[in-house]
């Protein structure tokens, strides 16, 4: 394969990864992000934005940015959104995670857990 078909296909599966890993729809997760516990969740005293919101804000920008407008660096968070995704879904509590600060991180992130 081509250096240049390998790079495609490559971007491709980055795509699919994504579009796995982040199943929050962008008006939905527009709307989460604008909610005092989407604010709130793991923010520290002192701390502006936590780093899981201003994570789900670059998210819902890349939702919104088509495919041929995508930067190396978009990639590259992409990438990043996909494995914290995959990494926290190991890491799931115990019970009913319905109303846990690890679910509301997740969903900053784009993922909803009880999807």
């Amino acid at each position: 394969m081509s250096d240049m078909k390998q790079q495609q296909s490559q971007r491709e599966e980055l795509f699919a990864d994504f579009a796995h890993a982040v199943n929050i729809p962008a008006g939905q997760l527009e709307r989460w992000l604008d909610t005092e516990r989407s604010r709130n969740v793991g923010r520290h005293k002192g701390q502006r934005e936590s780093h899981s919101h201003a994570a789900g804000r670059r998210i819902l920008r890349l939702l919104r940015t088509p495919r041929a407008d995508f930067t190396a660096d978009d990639l590259v968070h992409m990438r990043k959104v996909v494995h914290h995704v995959e990494r926290q879904l190991r890491h799931r509590p115990r019970g009913d995670v319905s109303n846990t600060d690890w679910r509301f991180a997740l969903m900053n992130w784009g993922h909803d857990p009880l999807r």
